[in-house]
């Protein structure tokens, strides 16, 4: 089980990456990945009816390091990002989606 200080930290980083995903603030990286980039696929992961991920998103998500990018989700919904849609992208864009990215 994490530590109190473990748990903190990753919220910190959580939120500073939301921030500047949702707010449009300067980028940062994260999971191998630029935030900004993210936008490419808000689209897909949003809303009641989203629509299909485009190939700038799905460029996106082969350049993430995905297990890292899905210990995030719990924090999704805070943001407007449905998980379950959000952990699906694997799959859409042609690739096996980690075992992290699984919504329970």
């Amino acid at each position: 089980m994490a530590s109190t200080c473990e748990v903190r930290s990753l919220q910190w980083v959580m939120a500073i990456f939301l921030l500047a995903l949702v707010g449009g603030a300067r980028a940062v990286s994260i999971c191998n990945i630029d935030s900004a980039q993210l936008n490419e696929c808000r689209p897909a992961v949003t809303g009641n009816s989203p629509k299909p991920p485009t190939k700038k998103c799905c460029d996106v998500v082969h350049q993430a390091n995905l297990p890292c990018l899905c210990n995030y989700k719990s924090a999704f919904p805070a943001f407007g990002i449905n998980p379950a849609l959000a952990m699906a992208l694997p799959k859409k864009c042609g690739m096996n989606t980690p075992r992290e990215c699984h919504v329970v």
